[in-house]
């Protein structure tokens, strides 16, 4: 039994969504898993394993940033998870952007102390699973959901004291910012399973007004369980 995660073989599925709110994972497992049962509840960080469309899924909460997630990561892993898809949010970096769009991570920029540790400081490039990629891609259009496909950052902060960043990551092809992407990117990567990161933009940084956005209440939960539909489809597909 893992020591953060007190389950044993058996209680997760193969496939799991990763929010990083524990009362996220709670509301995902009654509102999208039909029989859902909670396998932990460790820390405060629940989750839970049930049937979404028939096939068995999971939903583990794993905090917020690169050293809380990737604890979770490699406790699932060992679990028997073979499939992790991070479902969170983002700050938007492109002005074109609106709230709630859809970002899928190709790749991760990773602005993070948590894998530049699993890599022994050597350059890496985190990326998704192709497999997985290329189906939320076709399940996002099929609803209709403005659409984002490529490269983000995972940064170790939230409030960044260094006023530039943003805008030099825009300039570099950023779609978005967030937390944990590159370091499950880089633990699939060693542990050899699939994954990939599908978020909802609850943040725009980057305006043509120059001013700080942030999504509302409801149009974030929306936003979210639209975002959860697709990333639980392409899971257990």
């Amino acid at each position: 039994m893992p020591i953060h995660i007190r389950a044993t073989l058996g209680d997760y599925a193969p496939a799991v969504l990763c929010p990083g709110d524990p009362k996220r994972a709670e509301h995902i497992a009654k509102t999208f898993l039909t029989g859902a049962k909670q396998v932990n509840d460790q820390r405060g960080m629940l989750g839970y394993t049930g049937l979404f469309e028939g096939k068995a899924l999971s939903v583990q909460g794993v905090g917020m940033g690169g050293p809380s997630a990737a604890i979770y990561y490699e406790e699932l892993i060992q679990l028997g998870a073979t499939r992790i898809v991070r479902i969170g949010t983002c700050g938007a970096l492109v002005s074109s952007m609106r709230m709630a769009d859809v970002i899928i991570a190709m790749a991760a920029t990773a602005l993070d102390s948590t894998t530049s540790t699993y890599t022994m400081g050597e350059a890496h490039s985190p990326t998704a699973d192709w497999g997985l990629l290329e189906a939320a891609v076709k399940a996002v259009k099929a609803k209709g959901l403005p659409l984002h496909v490529g490269l983000v950052a995972s940064s170790d902060v939230f409030y960044d004291p260094d006023q530039g960043r943003f805008g030099r990551l825009a300039a570099r092809g950023h779609l978005g910012i967030e937390m944990e992407v590159a370091t499950l990117y880089t633990v699939a990567a060693l542990r050899k399973i699939a994954a990939l990161g599908i978020m909802t933009v609850s943040d725009l940084l980057v305006t043509e007004s120059g001013e700080f956005e942030r999504i509302s209440d409801e149009e974030l939960r929306r936003g979210v369980d639209t975002m959860t539909e697709v990333a639980a489809r392409v899971a257990v597909g």
